[in-house]
């Protein structure tokens, strides 16, 4: 399988998993699924936009991965606005339906970092981009079980709105990864022009 037919696989799974996890999120009122959500349609896009981008010069990979940076940022803002309305009235959301959900984007994200990890040193900022995305969903999905366990036992909101906030703290990370890996693409590609 080539790196594009990859990319694409990868941007399909991302979209059918994000429906059914925004769904679930939103019935059981969870920060930690909801962040994940929006995090998977975020990884679709990103995958879509590396899928047009792929062919490119080095100089536009560049910067299309600069706006992809800016992209992995839009998780971080909506969790964060999430974080305070459940932080304003904290009720715990429904443990079981909150371990599965996130006992199922470990297997959609562990599969889609298994795929693009051939291609995590190719094509520059674009897939790195892809792979940081789903290795670090992979971490996050962990902790969603976690913080699913963790509920069971306490029926304690406080674990789904701290891995909530943790996933949005590695979404600015990665953010700033693929800033760096872009802008010194475009700083390669502009001394070889």
């Amino acid at each position: 399988m080539n790196v594009r037919q990859t990319v694409l696989i990868v941007a399909l799974a991302n979209l059918s998993y994000f429906g059914i996890e925004f769904a679930v999120a939103t019935s059981i009122g969870s920060v930690s699924l909801f962040a994940d959500s929006v995090d998977f349609l975020e990884d679709a896009s990103i995958n879509l936009l590396i899928l047009i981008g792929i062919g490119w010069s080095e100089v536009n990979r560049g910067r299309l991965g600069t706006l992809l940076a800016g992209v992995l940022l839009v998780p971080a803002i909506a969790t964060v606005w999430t974080a305070v309305a459940k932080f304003m009235s904290p009720v715990a959301p429904a443990p079981v339906p909150l371990g599965i959900t996130g006992l199922g984007a470990l297997a959609v994200n562990l599969g889609c970092a298994f795929l693009l990890a051939r291609f995590r040193d190719h094509h520059g900022s674009l897939t790195r981009a892809a792979f940081l995305s789903a290795r670090n969903d992979a971490i996050a999905n962990v902790a969603i079980v976690g913080a699913g366990v963790v509920t069971a036992l306490s029926s304690s909101p406080w674990p789904d709105l701290a891995v909530g906030v943790g996933i949005a703290i590695m979404n600015m990370d990665a953010a700033r990864e693929v800033y760096l890996a872009a802008r010194e693409e475009r700083s390669a590609g502009a001394a070889q022009a």
